[in-house]
């Protein structure tokens, strides 16, 4: 075969491509593995983190079995008695895509210090791409205990400072109820009082406003759940009085 000829060119081109090409699924394909169980370790991470628990990605597994002692799927703001997908393989971005009342969503329940906390994964839009988070719930219903956020493209120093502790370290202790009624969590333009509101990042104005709506959309299909935990942790006769608030409120 004539080397200095188009023909040559070009079959030395396809063969090329196509070994290349066999060489990087052949990569993708043995590295999945071992990707899919690091995302996995980062994921358990995240959840500890909102919990309060830092430990690195290696730690991350067995600290998960430690502190998280029940994972359920909510669905309508009840536990669904046998989900087709576990709580843990549950994708919040197709959760999400979802209207809130037929959504199935994860809900993770740790034990710490003696004490029970809810944690709930929530996922929207920030500026430039998804954002998500973890949000640490005490046992009470509705006082929040702390937070985690990470973004896929926000700007650096602006909007990608949700995920500092700077923009987190506001959230625990504010309340996502009054009286037994639902109140969510407003992010202010640096005016925040209350207990029911956080700063938002100077120039990062949409990504801030993006956690808000995060919050108030993906904590919807937890707030009877929730609020029934207010409920059942209140004395008797301030239980009756908080049932009957949920009701008119749902």
């Amino acid at each position: 075969m004539n080397v200095n000829s188009n023909s040559y060119t070009y079959l030395f081109s396809v063969i090329m491509v196509v070994l290349v090409a066999v060489m990087l699924s052949v990569a993708a394909l043995s590295l999945k593995p071992a990707q899919d169980a690091n995302i996995e370790l980062e994921k358990k991470q995240e959840i500890l983190k909102s919990l309060g628990v830092e430990v690195s990605r290696e730690e991350a597994g067995g600290a998960f079995d430690e502190f998280i002692k029940e994972q359920i799927v909510l669905k309508g703001g009840q536990p669904v008695a046998n989900p087709e997908v576990p709580a843990f393989a549950i994708s919040m971005a197709d959760a999400v895509a979802k209207p809130s009342d037929q959504r199935e969503v994860p809900l993770f329940i740790a034990e710490r210090d003696g004490q029970t906390f809810y944690i709930i994964p929530v996922r929207g839009k920030g500026l430039w791409g998804p954002i998500w988070g973890y949000v640490s719930i005490s046992s009470d219903g509705y006082t929040v205990t702390g937070a985690t956020f990470g973004h896929k493209g926000e700007t650096p120093g602006l909007g990608a400072e949700i995920s500092t502790p700077v923009f987190t370290d506001q959230f625990p202790g504010k309340k996502l109820a009054v009286n037994g009624a639902y109140q969510g969590i407003a992010v202010r333009k640096g005016d925040a009082s209350g207990d029911h509101q956080v700063d938002g990042i100077s120039g990062g104005t949409i990504t801030s406003v993006g956690v808000e709506n995060m919050l108030n959309d993906c904590l919807q299909p937890y707030i009877a759940y929730l609020l029934s935990r207010s409920a059942s942790s209140a004395p008797a006769e301030a239980a009756a009085a908080t049932s009957d608030t949920l009701i008119s409120a749902l």
